[in-house]
C-alpha cells in the first residue's frame, strides 16, 4: 500500500534501525521502545492485521515466528513477549500486520 508506513520502512523510503531482513520480513527496533529490547517483525507484503490472515499469506506469519526465535536465540533472549494488536481498539496504531518482540524487563499479566 502506498500509505502504509510500514510498507514505506520495507521499501526503504523511511529509515529504520534494521535488525535483520530478507525478501520476505523485516525486523527493525521500535522508535519507542516499551521495554530495554523492543523490536518488531514485519511482512514485506501487506497485511492488514492478524483477522486478514488466510490460506495464502499464512506461511509468512509462520516465517515470521521462525525469525523471531532465531533473533531472540541470537541475542541471548530466553524469556521475551510477543504481541500482535489487531484493531484499533486493541491499540493496532499502524494497519500492517506486526509483532512486538519485548524483553529485558518484568511482564505484568493481565496486558494493560
Amino acid at each position: 500500500m502506498d500509505n502504509c508506513l510500514f510498507c514505506k520502512i520495507a521499501r526503504g523510503e523511511i529509515p529504520s534501525n534494521k535488525l535483520y531482513e530478507d525478501e520476505e520480513l523485516l525486523a527493525f527496533y521500535d522508535i519507542a521502545p516499551q521495554a530495554p529490547v523492543h523490536f518488531l517483525v514485519i511482512p514485506k507484503k501487506h497485511i492488514e492485521s492478524c483477522a486478514a490472515v488466510t490460506g495464502e499469506n499464512s506461511v509468512v506469519v509462520a516465517k515470521a515466528f521462525e525469525l523471531i526465535a532465531k533473533l531472540t536465540s541470537e541475542l541471548g533472549i530466553t524469556s521475551f513477549r510477543v504481541v500482535s494488536n489487531c484493531g484499533e481498539d486493541a491499540g493496532q496504531s499502524v494497519p500492517h500486520l506486526h509483532f512486538h518482540v519485548m524483553a529485558g524487563r518484568p511482564f505484568t499479566w493481565p496486558a494493560g
